[in-house]
């Protein structure tokens, strides 16, 4: 088991720098012209000031290996550029943006996994039976929704008509209280922050208005987890030593849960890594539609105002969230399944 984790951590380094590489060829790509916009925070200079001379100041006409070796010092200074979108380095936006779409993935994730896989295993232990078959119209229906499309239905059913779920962060009341010095700022997750104030007013207010992404989240990419646990359950439930258990006469419900429902966590896992990991990347669509500031709306405005410094330092840190996301969905495998210990 520690030969695989510690197998699994060295090759960490090697993808990092396969990252690295590949996004210093995506900047490669721009003008010197375009580069230089990373490093000024004031387009004011680039109009008044000698644009050669900049060039020349930043090292934008050195050797090619020269600027990697100086970008690769400056990431790992946190030094990623400045962002005109976020009006700030590209790091620190970032790190102020992440916050609201880690709160939005963690609130998401639970019901996504946990419905995702419940159901999944209900509707194979009822296969081809009538639950089974609304469960699959259930899942095949929210699979082919898309993003956008049910967010809007969510906003027109709930906001517009109800008066609930509303888009944004948090109501003006509550964003005045959380943008003044008595409020206390530790993990940069509303929800978590108001609890820790003690203010449960403004727990509730950010709550409120995050049921409206989650559930819009949860349907469309449960229903994919459903399928995957589904078939890895039906495949699981033919094996030989399913009906050795049986006919041991063991109790079904030990059956299911010991011996089959573990086995079929594989591709589960796999899919659920996957699904964490994207949300980690940022959700664009649900995050534009529901007007919260989090990485994905971010990345979105700063692609429309082609913002070079704040979308290649984005990347460089989705490429990082998928390193790890994908390192511990690998290093999950040798918890479900021992035989990959032995590997």
């Amino acid at each position: 088991m520690i030969f695989y984790v510690l197998r699994r951590l060295l090759f960490l380094p090697i993808a990092l720098f396969g990252v690295s590489l590949l996004i210093f060829a995506m900047i490669g790509l721009l003008s010197p012209y375009q580069r230089l916009a990373t490093f000024i925070n004031s387009p004011e200079r680039l109009k008044s000031e000698n644009v050669d001379k900049l060039i020349s100041q930043y090292g934008l006409d050195d050797p090619i290996f020269v600027q990697y070796l100086r970008w690769l010092k400056n990431v790992f200074q946190g030094n990623l550029g400045w962002s005109y979108v976020g009006k700030g380095p590209v790091f620190e936006v970032i790190l102020e943006r992440f916050p609201y779409t880690l709160e939005l993935t963690i609130f998401s994730v639970i019901p996504i996994i946990f419905l995702g896989v419940s159901l999944g295993v209900i509707s194979a232990l009822h296969h081809n039976k009538l639950l089974d078959h609304v469960l699959r119209i259930f899942a095949v229906v929210g699979w082919s929704f898309p993003d956008f499309v049910f967010g809007l239905i969510i906003l027109m059913v709930f906001y517009s008509t109800l008066g609930l779920f509303p888009p944004g962060n948090l109501s003006v009341w509550a964003e005045t209280i959380v943008k003044s010095q008595a409020f206390r700022h530790i993990t940069g997750m509303l929800t978590f922050d108001s609890l820790l104030n003690g203010r449960l007013d403004i727990f509730w207010d950010a709550l409120r208005h995050l049921l409206g992404p989650v559930l819009t989240l949860t349907y469309v990419e449960f229903a994919f987890i459903l399928r995957i646990t589904r078939s890895s359950m039906l495949e699981v439930l033919r094996k030989d030593y399913v009906r050795t258990a049986r006919a041991k006469g063991l109790e079904e419900k030990v059956v299911i849960n010991k011996h089959a429902r573990k086995n079929a966590l594989i591709p589960v896992a796999t899919v659920s890594g996957q699904t964490v990991v994207g949300l980690l990347a940022g959700t664009v669509i649900v995050e534009t539609i529901f007007n919260r500031t989090g990485l994905g709306s971010f990345m979105a405005l700063a692609a429309q105002q082609l913002d070079y410094a704040s979308i290649m330092g984005g990347t460089l840190f989705f490429g990082f969230i998928l390193i790890l996301g994908n390192l511990c969905v690998d290093l999950s495998y040798a918890f479900i399944d021992p035989r990959v210990r032995l590997e």
